[in-house]
């Protein structure tokens, strides 16, 4: 290939990545580098910022304070109880689809998907209804005579755990899914003709193997729920902190624009420390295997 054809590969290489790179550049990079700005001046008196700029690193100071620090933690905390959840129901249930006739296969992925196609808000407030004081679930109860009044389902953690693990269920089903659909499942006859119980089969042969997936249902679920907002905020009625809801009351109730962004960035941060740890382990353990 000539110098001048390859040239002209390279402008039509660099024309068909414009847009999308454009795309990012304005509404994606633009964005973020006015929010990191924002972080790093002081707090104006209408709650924007202060004009001429006075650049601070107090922001981020202020986020280690003990308060913010527990919010952050609990947000953690949270998550990991939903993902967990979401991984000890997401796989039996990727393994059971796994197993099925390809036409039911396709039908069972199809019943996985089709909350995707409808707006998380509107997902959120009809679970809302269900676990009201005169949802669904109440009304069962107290019409079989198990409780004599409506137990309090909304407006707690519980709420918003049971929120976040039916909004984020479906992202750790579908990457396990993928990885157990590849799995031989001869080598687990092997195993068992080799003496090996199912139990330990399953924990030294197909755990092992599948656990690429199970590192991204990890990652697919970890990561939306520590920031997540909605659910929260409906289910948990304000009574629920967590880093997404923070953020949202210094951007609107507290006027404080600068340390709302601070704490945006210091959770992105955070975040994308932990999806890096986790896809080098994950390559690790795809080295390995």
């Amino acid at each position: 290939m000539t110098e001048t054809a390859r040239r002209g590969s390279r402008w039509q290489l660099g024309g068909l990545l414009a847009p999308g790179a454009g795309w990012l550049l304005l509404f994606f990079n633009l964005p973020l580098v006015i929010v990191l700005f924002i972080s790093f001046v002081e707090r104006g008196r209408a709650g924007s910022i202060k004009w001429p700029p006075v650049f601070t690193l107090e922001n981020y100071i202020d986020f280690f304070d003990a308060l913010y620090l527990g919010i952050f933690a609990n947000s953690v905390r949270i998550a990991f109880i939903v993902t967990a959840i979401c991984l000890l129901f997401g796989y039996p249930l990727a393994y059971f689809i796994s197993q099925r006739h390809p036409r039911w296969r396709d039908a069972l992925l199809l019943l996985v998907m089709i909350p995707f196609w409808t707006n998380f808000l509107v997902r959120t407030y009809a679970l809302k209804q269900v676990l009201g004081a005169e949802g669904l679930i109440n009304s069962l109860l107290i019409g079989a005579g198990l409780i004599p009044g409506p137990l309090d389902l909304l407006f707690n953690e519980f709420a918003v755990i049971v929120g976040l693990v039916y909004g984020y269920l479906p992202f750790a089903v579908l990457p396990m899914y993928a990885s157990i659909e590849k799995f031989d499942f001869a080598l687990m006859e092997a195993a068992s003709d080799l003496g090996a119980n199912q139990a330990r089969a399953f924990l030294r042969v197909m755990l092992p193997m599948t656990l690429p997936g199970v590192i991204a249902a990890f990652v697919l679920t970890f990561v939306p729920v520590v920031g997540a907002f909605i659910t929260p905020d409906i289910m948990g009625g304000g009574k629920v902190e967590m880093i997404a809801t923070l953020i949202n009351r210094q951007f609107g109730v507290a006027r404080n624009w600068p340390f709302g962004s601070a704490i945006s960035l210091v959770l992105m941060l955070l975040v994308l420390i932990g999806v890096i740890a986790q896809f080098r382990f994950g390559g690790e353990e795809r080295r390995t295997l």
